[in-house]
């Protein structure tokens, strides 16, 4: 008798989540020096992690030997008041991405509903999956989420509605009358999910937290990875009514969250600074590459996040040519988008050579050969 024959068949039928190409990994394969390598490929801040963090994690490794406070008082505490909501509102997870599971493991079996836009983030389809549950995927016209269309696919059986704003992979985002027009109708029994990992990047964000002061069945995620440089630690948080987040708590692992990205998360919510710096360096890298789109008369998405999606006709090979260059992108095929790529936003340096590189590869792939200079 095989494995697979007893083992869990959602587990079975899932596809693994594929990160972006990790810089180590390609050294290796294609003899790189890593340090010549440039990963545009996971949206991460190319700034690094806050000075303010740093320090933290430097002075928490001291007492690596002593297990964290499972709870996360003062980050929970510092979180809460950073919001104006209260302890009970706040859960942290492994990443942002550990909530998104358990709020699966907490509402879906296979009896109950997920409903996603149809290029949100992949994930939210894995999880629905792995529960067993029915998957309701809403056609995004634009690659924006269509919030009336959403909310009418819900059905009675119905539990979670994941709504990615900003949205990876598109860098679309829906605004505050569209949101506030979806939650007049949603009912009772649905929990929504404001997946939220790259709003510090807006300007003029929606208020979502409205709905969890008012007690709704709502949870907001954020996550420390993106802004805050904190990618490595795998720390991010829910903000969710008390009820909701009594839930989460039942479900996560005790120990979920160490104390060194505990330490590191509430300094870097007090720098300030940092995030400012970021957020200018993503302004303008952003419309380096969307200049350069246009210039190119390359399809593109408009973002208001951390990288920009462009059709370039074949995704795949224009990922493989710029990787042997040394540049990593993410191609789409997983988000079925085999025709673009998704190019995160680098220091401006980083931009140029990636620029360059992709216009070698370009030209290398639409050659007879197919072979990039």
């Amino acid at each position: 008798m095989a494995i697979a024959d007893f083992a869990n068949r959602f587990v079975c039928d899932l596809h693994a989540y594929q990160t972006g190409k990790p810089i180590e990994e390609t050294a290796r394969e294609l003899g790189l020096d890593p340090a010549a390598i440039i990963k545009l490929a996971s949206n991460e801040n190319p700034l690094g992690p806050s000075p303010k963090a740093r320090e933290a994690i430097r002075r928490a490794a001291e007492k690596a030997h002593i297990y964290p406070d499972g709870a996360g008082y003062r980050l929970r505490e510092a979180i809460a008041a950073k919001f104006g909501l209260g302890m009970e509102n706040v859960i942290l997870g492994n990443g942002s991405n550990e909530i998104i599971e358990l709020l699966c493991h907490s509402f879906l079996n296979p009896r109950a509903g997920l409903i996603a836009a149809e290029h949100a983030f992949v994930v939210y389809k894995l999880m629905a999956t792995l529960f067993g549950a029915n998957y309701i995927e809403v056609p995004d016209p634009g690659f924006v989420h269509d919030l009336d269309a959403m909310a009418a696919a819900i059905t009675p059986d119905t539990r979670l509605v994941f709504i990615a704003n900003p949205n990876n992979p598109t860098g679309t985002v829906v605004g505050q009358e569209e949101i506030d027009r979806f939650m007049a109708r949603v009912p009772d029994h649905v929990v929504v999910c404001f997946d939220e990992a790259y709003h510090e990047f807006l300007e003029n964000a929606p208020d979502t937290l409205r709905y969890v002061r008012e007690g709704r069945n709502v949870c907001v995620l954020r996550t420390c990875s993106k802004v805050h440089g904190l990618a490595a630690l795998r720390i991010g948080y829910g903000l969710a009514s008390p009820a909701v987040a009594a839930v989460l708590q039942k479900a996560r692992q005790p120990f979920n969250t160490n104390q060194l990205a505990q330490d590191a998360a509430l300094a870097a919510l007090t720098d300030d600074d940092h995030v400012r710096r970021t957020c200018e360096l993503n302004r303008e890298g952003l419309a380096f590459w969307q200049d350069a789109f246009t210039t190119r008369g390359l399809h593109f998405v408009p973002s208001v996040a951390n990288f920009v999606l462009v059709e370039v006709g074949d995704g795949d090979a224009l990922f493989a040519a710029m990787l042997r260059q040394g540049v990593i992108v993410r191609a789409m095929s997983s988000y079925k988008l085999p025709g673009w790529v998704r190019i995160s936003i680098g220091t401006m340096e980083e931009n140029r050579r990636a620029l360059e590189v992709m216009d070698l590869a370009l030209a290398g792939i639409r050659t007879p050969a197919g072979i990039p200079a």
